[in-house]
């Protein structure tokens, strides 16, 4: 398996024709409980919250994708993160970064508090971190890389080293760039992280979670707290991710082409203030771009010239690119962060961060460039 391609892994590892039937597809396995030829014997399946042979075949293919020992899927992004949160002993301290998705933000500072403490800081100045870790003392290091919605960039390998001299769990979010585009337990990383909801499953039809990791304690912390709260994928979900997998590649690489000359577009634009991609020269952290990922995904942030009213009729003006919350999918997607996907953050802590009513974010689709490029320009029109 693991001399295999990317392409390769995505098609055939869990893909495996059906034994019993020959089917090319596997099937799925809309059951929730397996019969026992005795009491507590079986043939590896109980009971569906458990354990599901539809959901085996996915766990497969996404530890494939991001080399990983073990994976587990849930039945969203936010599921995933609140079973790390579980898996800590009370009182855990957890030193996040400062731009992180809305959700995660809400998770941390509204429900988890009573029971761990956390910390938000940047993670782009590795100097300034390791004097964070050290005073801290945290239990786990959380990172968002690049982060949603600004695309800062964070040193996987740096803070990953940092961390475990001290002691701490480090755990990435990777939804931004896919396995096809960066693999953090490669540089260090003890979890990755990432909403299935956007690029893995790509269809914009399936929400879904999934954690990554290499070690036997973690996975037995992270089977009994999915088995006894219950958040886990159902069968139907996970047969559309993993049919969702197998084009992942073709795909990023598309996203890729579309945002490069997009964010070009935008760069050039008399009507854009600044554009933020990490494939973008300007990008200050572009150099650790190209280190520790290998492409540039397909989400672009940029700050119209205006405030809120600009800002509004330009996103009432886009057609291919739909006004919408969630990214990843095939088709093109326009936010507004500060009124949609990160409203949970205070207005004050929004704008201390740089998210301002004139930010917008693009998660740029698999249509032609050239369309979505005359869509923007109709709606810069209306500016």
């Amino acid at each position: 398996m693991k001399e295999m391609k990317f392409e390769t892994k995505v098609i055939h590892v869990g893909g495996e024709p059906d034994p019993v039937t020959g089917a090319i597809m596997p099937p799925i396995f809309q059951t929730s409980t397996y019969v026992q030829s005795s009491p507590g014997e079986h043939k590896g399946y109980e009971y569906t919250r458990s354990h599901n042979p539809t959901r085996t075949r996915l766990q497969e293919c996404l530890a494939a994708t991001e080399n990983a020992k073990h994976c587990f899927v849930t039945a969203s992004g936010l599921a995933a993160s609140t079973l790390i949160m579980h898996m800590l002993p009370k009182g855990s301290k957890i030193l996040c970064g400062d731009d992180v998705y809305g959700g995660t933000y809400r998770l941390f500072s509204k429900v988890f508090p009573e029971i761990h403490q956390f910390k938000f800081v940047d993670t782009t100045n590795v100097t300034a971190f390791e004097a964070e870790i050290a005073a801290f003392k945290p239990t786990l290091v959380w990172l968002e890389t690049p982060t949603n919605p600004l695309l800062k960039i964070s040193d996987i390998a740096a803070i990953s080293a940092l961390a475990k001299k001290h002691g701490a769990l480090t755990v990435v979010d990777n939804t931004f760039m896919s396995p096809y585009f960066q693999n953090p337990l490669d540089q260090g990383a003890d979890i990755v992280l990432h909403s299935m909801t956007k690029f893995i499953n790509g269809h914009s039809d399936v929400v879904g979670g999934a954690l990554m990791f290499n070690s036997d304690e973690i996975r037995d912390k992270i089977f009994f707290y999915q088995n006894a709260i219950g958040p886990c994928q159902s069968p139907f979900d996970s047969w559309l991710v993993l049919r969702g997998l197998k084009t992942l590649a073709v795909r990023m690489k598309q996203h890729e082409q579309n945002a490069l000359k997009i964010a070009a577009y935008l760069e050039r634009h008399a009507k854009v203030d600044r554009v933020v991609y990490p494939g973008l020269k300007s990008h200050p952290q572009h150099e650790l771009a190209k280190k520790q990922m290998k492409g540039f995904g397909g989400m672009i942030t940029f700050f119209l010239k205006g405030g809120i009213e600009e800002s509004r009729r330009f996103l009432e003006n886009v057609h291919l690119f739909a006004l919408a919350e969630s990214l990843g999918g095939v088709e093109s997607l326009v936010d507004h962060p500060a009124i949609m996907t990160h409203a949970s953050i205070p207005k004050e802590v929004r704008e201390g961060l740089g998210i301002y009513d004139n930010l917008i974010r693009l998660s740029v689709g698999i249509e032609d460039g050239d369309d979505l490029i005359r869509d923007l320009e109709t709606a810069f029109a209306k500016v």
